[in-house]
């Protein structure tokens, strides 16, 4: 742990000068500076809702790249905390998605689902040691939750884009877990229904539901208003899916170019100083940089390098250089916390401030995903990014 230690104080010294010449030593001791510091000042002990599991996302990668066992212990304490379920209404007659909602009978509503990511993550991690009823326990709410929704006749579950992070690799973790394509199919039926509301099919973006849809709803210069973070989610969760779903699957090629197309279109909008806007074609709407969306879009272009996806490399490089300097020069603060993250929202609101002190667990987790997948381009590339 020393050692990382160090290394994070020997980044943080050398990152404007050395940037380029990062080394893997170095992105570790930065990914131990910033989830250290999230730990210490936020106990796990809080409810299993979509912007505390989202974090949780980013700590399960964290841990998984660098074996930090108190990492691993922080997720399982809020697992433990929640009793490994998300809404918790046991009726399922009862259990509602049509709308937001934040109660325990809101069980079928995405941001109550994301939370299975990281339990079936800790399930495989359990399992390795040794299988027991416990472990079962682990994805006991999953199955009959998830289970529901893949066995069922509804497909219209998805219909904000920030869903398609929280549920999307859900669906893909949970066919590994069982085997059970009918998951692939739901989740394939559930991405056609949201892409009827919410894709533009000229840009290739998601508005962030059918309420911003052009030209119902126009930013303030009269423009698409595409929301970072929303479209943050979206590239974020098909890196995820296409991770998990085998490539034999009948539509894994319709995931593919989805998400090659979105990563293009991403990478368009970003600005020069590394960073997206929180109106991403329309930078005079909100103006300066946003770190959530930034770190989620990072995250997906390095997931994309990494294998072999993105060609030809040199535009995506760039982008990522840009966008790994704006997180570490600018997001990044010398503690370790993780600033100018928007608060929890849906679209880009003109006026509001964003600063290096606003700070949230769903920043830190984008962050910390970001963070591991740029350690592995550096470990599987013999020189750096440029």
């Amino acid at each position: 742990m020393k050692h990382l230690l160090f290394a994070a104080f020997a980044a943080l010294l050398t990152l404007s000068a050395h940037a380029r010449r990062m080394t893997t030593e170095q992105v570790a001791g930065i990914i131990t500076t910033v989830n250290d510091y999230w730990q210490r000042h936020n106990t796990p002990q809080v409810r299993s809702f979509w912007d505390n599991a989202a974090y949780h996302t980013g700590n399960m990668e964290a841990f998984k790249l660098l074996g930090n066992e108190a990492w691993l212990d922080y997720s399982r304490a809020w697992a433990d905390h929640n009793l490994w379920q998300g809404a918790r209404e046991k009726d399922p007659s009862k259990w509602k998605y049509r709308n937001y909602g934040e109660g325990q009978d809101y069980v079928l509503f995405g941001d109550w689902q994301i939370c299975f990511q990281t339990y079936i993550d800790l399930y495989w991690i359990e399992n390795a040691k040794a299988a027991s009823a416990r472990n079962e326990q682990m994805v006991q709410r999953a199955k009959e939750v998830m289970g529901h929704i893949a066995h069922g006749q509804a497909s219209d579950y998805w219909w904000w884009a920030d869903a398609l992070y929280m549920v999307m690799p859900v669906m893909t973790k949970m066919y590994k877990l069982t085997n059970d394509e009918a998951y692939l199919d739901k989740l394939y039926d559930n991405v056609r229904y949201a892409d009827s509301i919410m894709l533009d099919s000229e840009t290739g973006l998601y508005f962030r539901d059918g309420k911003y849809v052009y030209p119902k709803h126009k930013s303030v210069n009269g423009k698409k208003d595409f929301w970072a973070r929303g479209d943050g989610w979206v590239l974020a969760g098909l890196a995820k899916v296409l991770q998990d779903m085998p490539r034999g699957y009948r539509h894994y090629d319709f995931f593919l170019n989805k998400y090659v197309r979105l990563a293009n279109a991403v990478m368009r909008c970003q600005q020069k100083q590394g960073y997206w806007t929180r109106s991403m074609l329309d930078p005079a709407h909100a103006p300066g940089p946003e770190t959530s969306g930034t770190a989620f879009f990072t995250y997906g272009l390095l997931w994309g390098l990494n294998n072999g996806v993105l060609t030809p490399r040199k535009p995506y490089v760039k982008a990522v250089e840009r966008a790994w300097k704006y997180l570490t020069q600018t997001a990044m603060q010398t503690d370790g916390r993780v600033g100018y993250v928007q608060p929890i929202g849906e679209k880009a609101i003109p006026g509001q401030v964003v600063d290096q002190n606003s700070q949230a667990n769903f920043g830190v987790g984008a962050f910390l995903l970001a963070a591991c997948e740029y350690y592995r381009y550096i470990q599987s590339n013999s020189k750096p990014i440029n």
